[in-house]
C-alpha cells in the first residue's frame, strides 16, 4: 500500500500530485521548486539562493516521511541555464556534502512559475 506525504512546512503541490509517495520503504518526491512555504513566495533570483531554498522544501518533506537527507539515493535538477552549474553545486554541496547521491542535471527552456531550479529525489530507509 502506498503513504502520501504532505506537509505544509513544503509548499504544496501546484497541481494533481503528491509532495511524496512511499511505498515499501521507498520515497518518491516530486520536483520542488523555490517557493517559501511560509508565504508562497519565490524570494530570490540567484541560482545558489533558489538552490537551497528547494533543497529546505525536500528536506521538510523528507523530515515529515520519517527520512532524512542520508536517505536520499538519486536526485535529477532541472536548471534553465547550464552557465548557473557551478554556483548550484556549490548550494547543493552544502546539503550533501561528501557523500551525495546519484544525480542527473538537465538544461530545460523553461521551469513553473519562471524559477531556475527544479529537484526531484528518491530516498530508500
Amino acid at each position: 500500500m502506498k503513504r502520501i506525504i504532505s506537509t505544509t512546512k513544503a509548499p504544496l503541490a501546484i497541481g494533481p500530485y503528491s509532495q511524496a509517495v512511499e511505498k515499501n520503504n521507498i520515497l518518491f518526491i516530486s520536483g520542488q521548486i523555490p517557493v517559501n512555504p511560509e508565504n508562497g513566495q519565490i524570494e530570490s533570483t540567484s541560482i545558489k539562493s533558489q538552490t537551497v531554498q528547494v533543497l529546505k522544501n525536500i528536506e521538510a518533506i523528507l523530515e515529515s516521511a520519517g527520512y532524512a537527507l542520508q536517505d536520499i539515493v538519486k536526485t535529477t535538477c532541472y536548471i534553465t541555464d547550464i552557465g548557473n552549474f557551478i554556483e548550484m553545486n556549490e548550494a547543493y554541496e552544502e546539503f550533501f556534502g561528501t557523500n551525495p547521491p546519484a544525480r542527473a542535471t538537465v538544461e530545460v527552456s523553461r521551469l513553473p512559475k519562471d524559477v531556475l531550479i527544479e529537484i526531484d529525489g528518491i530516498a530508500i530507509k
